[in-house]
């Protein structure tokens, strides 16, 4: 349950990419270099084998620990993709290349968004989508992915193999969990999944959050988004925190949450990239990265079993926090404001942006340790975070 946004102008191209998926379902960062193959070698995706090409590119990509593929990541050309999980009236396959797959193959393969489009297509109708997506649930959806590059963005929406290409030349456009090519969604589109995700909300709050100039700093804001454009998330007693980009878990029934979120700047000879690579993105920092510069395992452990990881610090820190945000958050988001103006000035080595983290996240979790307040989410937010602690 995502939402992502691009803004394209004369200039460079804006991305910005929250994923939201089930609640302690950590997200890495992995970085692969570029790579040659044998003739004849071949590679496992998250669920099929398919041919390997002959060369792959290097990449940076954001995916669940225990997928192949990724839900949001760049190439060393600048290519950037962000894919949305989508409802549809065709059937979905059992097994096949999900959307996550689709997403990585196309960065490792393409050096600029128009082929990345075109391979994305090419794989669909060669093998389908399909496979369970779900970490812990069984679910089953079709894609659609926010494309750029330095110079353009291109929407690509599916529903099994059929597909939708519309270009991205100038202004603001987002995707959520549901179509938006209005001829493909009026055919195609699964009206009451759509309107279970939210998709139609939050598409139009990130659209209007953009401001008509943006920078790096309005996308870091808009990806924060809640409810009202409160500091605050709000539980629905049904569906949680899914009425805005930044996703809580807290209802009776549906329950997602945002797990990673990224913000790039593409332009011609530079791009810049920056993540969370934690869940809640209202109460994180955002961090430099760089496709040629891999981190520290310690920072992006791939292994979902291993919880003294960074991404699971962040998440048990932001279980403390949203027991009493209207008491605990504002002592936090005027420091990491302050620490993000200085980023984007002076970007630090991603290593030491990361070392700082979480040593903030250490002093601040101490700190609210020892704070006896009392828990304000309304009851079902609490009933369902007490299986979580």
């Amino acid at each position: 349950m995502c939402d992502t946004v691009v803004f394209v102008d004369n200039r460079r191209v804006l991305f910005a990419k929250n994923s939201d998926r089930e609640v302690d379902e950590a997200q890495v960062l992995v970085w692969q270099s570029r790579k040659h193959y044998p003739e004849g070698e071949k590679l496992r995706c998250t669920y099929i084998t398919i041919p390997q090409v002959r060369e792959s590119y290097a990449i940076l990509i954001s995916k669940p620990s225990w997928m192949w593929g990724g839900e949001m990541g760049t190439n060393e050309f600048g290519v950037t993709i962000g894919n949305e999980a989508v409802f549809t009236n065709q059937p979905y396959r059992e097994t096949g290349l999900t959307g996550m797959d689709l997403l990585r193959l196309a960065l490792e393969r393409s050096p600029n968004a128009k082929q990345a489009c075109e391979l994305i297509v090419q794989l669909l109708e060669m093998y389908g989508q399909g496979g369970n997506c779900g970490y812990r649930k069984n679910i089953y959806y079709h894609n659609s992915f926010l494309i750029a590059d330095t110079c353009e963005a291109y929407v690509l929406e599916t529903a099994d193999k059929k597909y939708e290409i519309e270009r991205v030349s100038y202004g603001c456009r987002a995707i959520s969990n549901g179509l938006t090519i209005e001829k493909f969604k009026n055919r195609y589109g699964d009206r009451i999944k759509s309107y279970f995700t939210r998709c139609s909300r939050r598409k139009y709050l990130v659209e209007q959050s953009v401001p008509k100039e943006p920078t790096i700093k309005d996308m870091f804001r808009t990806l924060r988004l809640h409810k009202n454009g409160g500091v605050y998330p709000v539980y629905h007693w049904f569906y949680g925190g899914m009425d805005a980009p930044c996703m809580h878990a807290g209802g009776l029934f549906l329950n997602y949450q945002t797990t990673a979120s990224w913000v790039a700047e593409l332009m011609p000879g530079r791009c810049s990239h920056w993540v969370t690579a934690t869940s809640t993105p209202c109460i994180s920092i955002f961090k430099p990265v760089d496709v040629f510069k891999p981190l520290n395992n310690r920072f992006c452990n791939d292994n979902n079993e291993l919880i003294d990881t960074f991404w699971w610090a962040h998440e048990k820190f932001q279980r403390l926090v949203m027991k009493n945000p209207q008491n605990r958050v504002p002592i936090i988001t005027k420091e990491i404001s302050h620490i993000e103006n200085e980023w984007l000035k002076n970007p630090p080595e991603t290593e030491l942006a990361f070392s700082k983290h979480e040593k903030l996240i250490r002093q601040w979790s101490v700190y609210f340790e020892k704070m006896k307040i009392r828990d304000t989410r309304p009851v079902w937010s609490r009933y369902f975070w007490k299986k979580y602690g």
